[in-house]
């Protein structure tokens, strides 16, 4: 044998995993520069270290979490130091901060007299990594360090928390206000026109400077958006003009103008509630004016969105996404999610899998569509990637409709608020708040009574969009009006799980299990052991070994439990 034949036979085997099998995530390219371009003087002006420490010391807050987005992790170092400097300072700390005092904050105190330090100083953590989207406060990761607060860092959906207040440092990003001002007027040559003046949270500090050069060129009808914590609001997240608030229509007679690009939901949320929509990018290289803002049509994604929510109106089984836990209100839109479902005699599983990507959700294979309950930003996910379409539950109540039934107005919308909002009107008219919306009610009713009979084989089919074919037992929940239960003499209870012998399904309330049977007809492989026949499986009197106690502790050093040594 050869010395590189001989090297060759003895080369350890590639263990890293190729790289056509990465899965990397759609993040925006950083606009900060790393924290050793700037000076000592632009780091608290950026990331605002006066406002951060006078909230604190207001809020009396000892252990901060601090949370970067992936792209300002560099510069987590550089803002610890400054914080910690400025905290552990003695003396009296002013009522606000001189600078960026217009930024709002999640939550605010009734305390406005001036606090010294007390006896211990405060105790900062930086969270390395996020449990969902960087857009969203992670609450989870801050209450692993017990956290009192946690200083959100970048870009935020300023979706509502349900358990730790927040300060939100949105990171001041430099712009030059000229080109800005020179697209405007190139758009909007006519000075009479309704126009909303509105930017990303990392560039609305601008907006009154902009809006003050416009107003000197003669624009009289200008409303610059100004920031709150209002996903419901007609524009998201921010105010509105007076007349709107009377009547959110009247905000198809306004035009808007964006600075930086916005996230899609925002988009396709805005395409039929305002005339028309220019943006004016921030990436590099977007400085010159004229033709860098065209009107944005987002006809083609509501297209495709729809086209979407009608292939799955034929999926048995929906699985549920929880991509959040810090979101206010997640686990009744979760509850209202599954009763939607319920009601179109479908089945539904739930899932929480952290940060969402392909390669998770394929494992689950006899899932027919998916659907994201999260913030209204990361709801929207584009599913081209994915094995199975994924939806948001607005787009789950139109899918559960009968194609008869079906009425698309163009209308899309991101926050589960608004689904919610049916709910508790109908609790003030005696009906309680977890009941389906009128779109559920319509998905439960779309197989009519008539198209049942006691056997299962008689329901009619489903003609599927994608396959152009029929398909059978596609609401398989769905409850027979001929129940031979009840002809039998026993009460049937719906979520008690009957045991059957080997090989046949097991049944939830009298009903097929579409995982069971999907585990049983379509798995090949169903867990370690499956092709092996079991002993105690074959003789009911056979008891099997008895159960022992194992090693345990931590992987560098486990514990026996007989010698209660280290081994």
């Amino acid at each position: 044998m050869t010395r590189k034949a001989l090297e060759a036979s003895v080369a350890p085997p590639v263990l890293s995993t190729p790289a056509v099998h990465i899965f990397e995530d759609d993040i925006r390219p950083s606009e900060t520069p790393p924290p050793s371009h700037l000076s000592p003087e632009q780091v608290y002006l950026r990331y605002e270290i006066d406002r951060t420490v006078a909230e604190i010391k207001r809020g009396r807050w000892k252990r901060i979490a601090l949370q970067f987005p992936d792209d300002m992790l560099s510069a987590a170092p550089t803002v610890f130091d400054a914080l910690s400097q400025k905290l552990h300072r003695k003396g009296p700390v002013l009522e606000k901060p001189k600078q960026l005092t217009e930024q709002p904050l999640t939550q605010t105190t009734d305390d406005p007299n001036i606090t010294t330090q007390e006896s211990y100083p405060e105790k900062l953590f930086i969270l390395g990594d996020t449990s969902y989207g960087a857009c969203c406060v992670d609450e989870i990761a801050a209450e692993h360090v017990n956290a009192d607060v946690v200083v959100h860092y970048g870009r935020a959906c300023l979706s509502p928390t349900a358990r730790l207040p927040v300060i939100h440092v949105f990171t001041r990003q430099p712009l030059d206000l000229a080109p800005i001002v020179e697209t405007f007027e190139l758009l909007y040559p006519d000075r009479d026109q309704s126009i909303v003046l509105m930017a990303d949270v990392m560039y609305a500090t601008y907006l009154p400077d902009v809006g003050t050069i416009l107003g000197g060129q003669g624009y009289s009808h200008i409303f610059i958006a100004d920031i709150v914590h209002n996903p419901s609001s007609p524009i998201p997240n921010r105010t509105v003009p007076e007349v709107v608030s009377v009547d959110p229509t009247q905000l198809q007679h306004w035009h808007l103008f964006h600075i930086s690009d916005p996230p899609e939901s925002l988009l396709l949320t805005l395409a039929s509630r305002v005339s028309t929509i220019h943006i004016f990018p921030t990436t590099a290289g977007s400085s010159a004016p004229a033709a860098v803002a065209p009107a944005v049509s987002s006809s083609v994604a509501l297209r495709r969105r729809y086209a979407l929510l009608t292939s799955v109106s034929t999926a048995s089984i929906f699985g549920i996404l929880i991509n959040t836990l810090s979101v206010k209100n997640y686990i009744r839109i979760v509850d209202h999610v599954k009763k939607c479902i319920s009601a179109a005699g479908k089945k539904s599983y739930t899932f929480v899998v952290g940060k969402i990507n392909a390669a998770k959700v394929a494992n689950f294979s006899e899932i027919g569509a998916w659907v994201v309950v999260g913030c209204w930003e990361s709801s929207l996910i584009d599913s081209k990637d994915f094995w199975r379409p994924i939806l948001t539950p607005f787009e789950l109540e139109l899918a559960l409709v009968g194609d008869e039934a079906r009425i698309w107005t163009g209308q899309w919308s991101s926050n589960f608020e608004s689904l919610l909002k049916g709910a508790k009107e109908r609790s003030s008219n005696g009906t309680t708040m977890a009941e389906p919306t009128p779109h559920c009610e319509e998905a439960a009713t779309a197989v009519t009574e008539e198209d049942y009979s006691s056997e299962s084989e008689s329901v009619p089919p489903e003609f599927d969009l994608r396959t152009g074919r029929y398909v059978s037992q596609t609401r398989p929940m769905q409850e027979r009006l001929q129940d031979h239960s009840h002809q039998q003499g026993y009460q049937r209870q719906e979520t008690s799980l009957v045991e059957r012998t080997k090989g046949e399904i097991a049944m939830i309330g009298n009903q097929v299990s579409p995982g069971a049977e999907f585990l049983r007809s379509s798995r090949t492989w169903k867990g370690l052991g499956s092709d092996v026949d079991v002993e105690y499986d074959l003789d009911e009197s056979f008891n099997g070994a008895p159960v022992e106690e194992g090693r345990s502790g931590l992987a560098k050093g486990y514990t026996t439990a007989e010698s209660n040594t280290r081994a």
